[in-house]
């Protein structure tokens, strides 16, 4: 928004954290808005698609996300649920609840934004099994998007993020400090949500410099 320009609904579980986004964004040119929603509980979409009130989604980014990092033998499926939830369920839910937003001229642009851990191939990691394979199932629902949205000009792809400083790779990786900031990643984000979909549609993209 600082960069674009544009009008943007942050969504976020914290609304202290979303009270500080809007602070800083005091004066730029476009409009914040923002909502405290946990968009893994059943309704949240509805709840999203009421604040949009019919107007024009350019883009809709999947950001939001969970981490579960536990050995194979630890794992049980209320922490699975909530995993998946947040991971793959919400993204879909919103995603249909807001095409007919999405629809339009310019292309409307869903990104998922995914993890090299559920990249196919990429190096893998203990503990991560659930959490990868949720980013694995995200990043083919981009692609079963993409074939099934292209007749109403929406576009979807998937980034599949490797080592950024934030406080998810943190606490998956003590140890470990990246030379990527939260900041700059979320600037190649948002310029990738605008611009992206006109060279790229049903693409997992390997966004990563470092992995862990």
């Amino acid at each position: 928004m600082r960069d674009h320009g544009c009008s943007v609904i942050a969504i976020a579980r914290d609304p202290i954290a979303l009270e500080e986004l809007k602070m800083s964004c005091a004066g730029n040119v476009g409009h914040l808005t923002t909502l405290a929603l946990d968009i893994a509980l059943p309704g949240a979409a509805e709840e999203v698609k009421s604040l949009v009130a019919g107007r024009r989604v350019q883009a809709l980014v999947h950001n939001a996300g969970i981490l579960l990092s536990k050995p194979i033998g630890q794992y049980v499926r209320e922490d699975l649920y909530a995993l998946f939830a947040a991971n793959v369920f919400a993204p879909l839910e919103l995603s249909q609840a807001l095409l007919d937003e999405l629809e339009g001229d310019p292309l409307g642009h869903i990104v998922h934004v995914g993890s090299m851990g559920g990249y196919q191939d990429s190096v893998k990691f203990a503990g991560l099994v659930a959490y990868s394979s949720s980013k694995a199932a995200l990043a083919c629902m981009a692609q079963c998007m993409a074939e099934e949205l292209k007749d109403r000009r929406i576009r979807s792809n998937c980034l599949a993020l490797g080592s950024v400083d934030t406080e998810m790779l943190r606490a998956a990786f003590p140890d470990h400090r990246s030379s990527i900031t939260s900041a700059s990643m979320g600037a190649y984000v948002a310029r990738f949500a605008l611009d992206g979909h006109n060279l790229f549609n049903g693409k997992v993209l390997p966004v990563a410099s470092t992995t862990p």
